[in-house]
């Protein structure tokens, strides 16, 4: 079953969903539903990993790589001594 919603859009969100519907020959609606059906995969996606990260942390069972060796690798990036990965422990 679905149900009617709205939504507020700018002005120019909704010029482009304009144009997408008519390149794809889709409903407004219909992109709008699968926009809203994807952004909850990925944030639920986002959510469940969050959670289970926290879950190791709260239980001790978590590891980690220092933050000063995690920036030392990220600024040696492109270098002629581009490092490895820091171990986490």
């Amino acid at each position: 079953m679905s149900k009617t919603v709205s939504i507020r859009l700018e002005d120019e969100t909704l010029v482009d969903l304009d144009k997408l519907a008519k390149i794809t020959e889709r409903s407004k609606a219909w992109l709008m539903g699968k926009a809203v059906e994807q952004y909850i995969e990925n944030e639920s996606w986002q959510i469940k990993a969050i959670e289970k990260t926290l879950k190791k942390v709260k239980s001790g069972e978590a590891k980690f790589a220092s933050h000063e060796s995690v920036s030392q690798w990220l600024e040696s990036w492109g270098t002629p001594n581009e490092g490895k990965p820091p171990q986490c422990k």
